[in-house]
């Protein structure tokens, strides 16, 4: 890396944030292109986004259209879902819920991951008190079970969506910023670090310019990682009444208003079932091999 004019080398900043970006894609596509796991977890979430941004435009009916004469029907020509009690097409149920949880998740998981980097990199930087502070609250936070959290809060201020995303994000926000932590306190004792500390850059723009942009491939791996349990936790919250509310079709409410009639229609449950493993196995599976690339990657064994 070349200085800039005037600035002697061992004092020049160290890799921009372009640069990192422009490595995480080449990581990321040679990823996907020798690993078969990456690429069907990449598929795997690609029809789930598919479903989120067409799925009311495909679906069949209107995810609240009643069929009154056609309740508890097996799944059929007309109704390749099956219908609930109701009478409402299945299927489309499925593909209209797909918007809202899908969203539900990745607002929460990037409103976590970001808080938990934001704490991790600051209480690496500054060390000493700060850290010892930032953590200790962290610790107590991931004292409590991440779905007993997720429901005091939302108890607590209600079941808005706005909120959902807010409980599931503090849920993650401590796990993410242990994670960033770890990553952070090496980037700190960089020489690119101890360089821009002679140049005598603001702390804040150390952290947010100069180690940021070092860490996006782990941040990139958590992110993937947190967005599977967000998934689970949001429909989980759905499930227990706490998430979207009747007629919403969440993934997770649908379960339970299938519950009554599991005997004498399972399809009612299958159909969310199988979209919420599907959406998780595949940003496990994307994450797992993420995680993989990463772990060779340190070790200088290959891309």
């Amino acid at each position: 890396m070349f200085a800039p004019l005037g600035v002697p080398a061992e004092l020049a900043p160290g890799p921009g944030a372009r640069a990192a970006i422009w490595r995480g894609a080449e990581v990321a596509w040679a990823l996907l292109l020798g690993s078969p796991a990456a690429m069907v977890g990449a598929l795997l979430l690609v029809i789930h986004l598919g479903l989120a941004v067409f799925g009311p435009a495909l679906a069949p009916y209107h995810f609240a259209q009643f069929n009154i004469l056609h309740t508890l029907e097996t799944p059929s020509r007309d109704f390749l879902g099956g219908t609930d009690q109701f009478g409402r097409d299945q299927l489309s149920r499925v593909m209209w819920g797909a918007r809202s949880t899908l969203l539900l998740a990745t607002a929460s998981t990037l409103l976590g991951v970001g808080l938990g980097v934001v704490v991790g990199m600051v209480g690496a930087f500054y060390r000493g008190f700060v850290d010892e502070l930032l953590m200790r609250i962290m610790d107590a936070l991931m004292a409590l079970p991440a779905l007993l959290l997720a429901m005091l809060l939302l108890t607590t201020v209600g079941a808005n969506p706005v909120y959902v995303a807010l409980g599931i994000g503090v849920v993650f926000m401590p796990r993410s910023a242990r994670v960033v932590r770890g990553i952070a306190l090496s980037l700190a004792a960089a020489e690119f670090i101890d360089a821009a500390r002679a140049r005598g850059e603001r702390g804040l723009y150390i952290i947010f310019a100069e180690m940021l942009p070092n860490a996006w491939a782990p941040i990139i791996v958590e992110l993937t990682i947190r967005f599977a349990y967000a998934i689970l936790l949001a429909t989980s919250l759905g499930f227990l009444g706490l998430g979207a509310q009747p007629p919403a079709p969440d993934w997770g409410l649908m379960i339970n208003e299938a519950l009554p009639f599991l005997a004498q229609a399972p399809w009612l449950a299958i159909l969310p079932a199988a979209a919420i493993s599907s959406s998780v196995v595949g940003a496990n599976l994307l994450g797992d091999a993420l995680s993989d690339l990463l772990a060779l990657r340190r070790r200088g064994e290959t891309l």
